[in-house]
């Protein structure tokens, strides 16, 4: 495994992270503690130490707490968690924006993380309006100062956000996390630059474009996750083709897509980590095996020596 410095934290992360939305079910599987502890276990094994979750993966902060669950019996201190603060999923889904709230937020996650610290708390994919509330502000760096929060983020809902990118040192916030891969690389323009301008930590999430990018999957596919089944059937077959057109002309012979794909944006030098999704301890091994490939080099700016 490989490690950057996340932007001007002073946290080692590993380049390859674990995303663990699919932890709250809405990927077509329902985990319980065992599947939940194999993961991580398995990545630990592998190198990983980056675990990203928020508040409403799963209702009642169901992701966090099979975390917290695992970090209870685990070395909490060998463990970068990030999580995320803006909305509320108990009896229903809703947004949770003001400062009260967020207060409320933060101390079930601490809860449900089982923790008495988060080392990156993020603004999760609100609005430029809410974004734009000092008190919120105010009492995040009031967390901060208490030691809840080690490190502020701000997760960007639009991948060209470039208003909350901007503003992120001026609010105390040292990473972005954005959605980045190879069928999306709109950040490149306008977000990247900034980050680099300020030295933020980039955490890309959707690096395999939510499995499209897996090499798994033909035009034609049929998805009956909460996510997928969303997207437009000509939208997806229009994605699975491009797949399979940078399969043919850009994966190397002998190279997995998974893993090309991972390294894709592991090779930008505004990024730090991914945080792909797994489901199995043999995806997280495939993941991490994005880090051995010769494109993760060892001269990116923010090298873990």
């Amino acid at each position: 495994m490989k490690y950057r410095r996340l932007g001007k934290t002073e946290l080692k992360v590993s380049v390859v992270g674990v995303g663990t939305w699919q932890f709250g079910g809405d990927w077509g599987k329902d985990f319980n503690q065992q599947e939940a502890d194999a993961i991580l276990h398995k990545a630990k094994d592998l190198g990983i130490n980056l675990i990203d979750t928020a508040e409403c993966y799963g209702p009642h902060h169901l992701s966090e707490s099979l975390i917290g669950n695992f970090l209870k019996r685990d070395r909490r201190e060998d463990w970068v968690v990030a999580s995320k603060f803006g909305h509320r999923w108990h009896d229903h889904w809703e947004n949770a924006w003001s400062a009260d709230e967020v207060l409320v937020q933060l101390d079930e996650s601490l809860k449900a993380l089982q923790t008495d610290y988060i080392d990156l708390y993020q603004f999760h994919s609100g609005s430029d309006e809410v974004f734009h509330n000092d008190d919120l502000w105010t009492l995040l760096d009031k967390q901060v100062q208490a030691g809840k929060i080690r490190n502020l983020g701000i997760s960007i809902g639009s991948n060209d956000n470039l208003e909350q990118t901007s503003r992120a040192t001026e609010l105390n916030a040292k990473a972005i996390q954005v959605v980045y891969n190879r069928l999306d690389r709109k950040p490149e323009e306008r977000v990247f630059p900034s980050c680099t301008e300020q030295d933020l930590g980039v955490l890309a999430r959707v690096p395999l474009a939510s499995g499209y990018l897996s090499g798994k999957y033909k035009p034609g596919a049929v998805f009956q996750d909460n996510v997928r089944k969303r997207h437009e059937r000509d939208n997806i077959d229009a994605r699975l083709r491009e797949v399979e057109e940078i399969q043919r002309t850009e994966v190397p012979e002998g190279v997995g897509m998974a893993q090309w794909a991972l390294a894709w944006c592991l090779q930008n030098p505004a990024v730090d980590c991914v945080i792909p999704g797994c489901k199995s301890p043999e995806q997280v091994e495939a993941n991490a095996a994005a880090a051995d490939l010769d494109m993760v080099q060892d001269t990116h700016p923010r090298a873990w020596k």
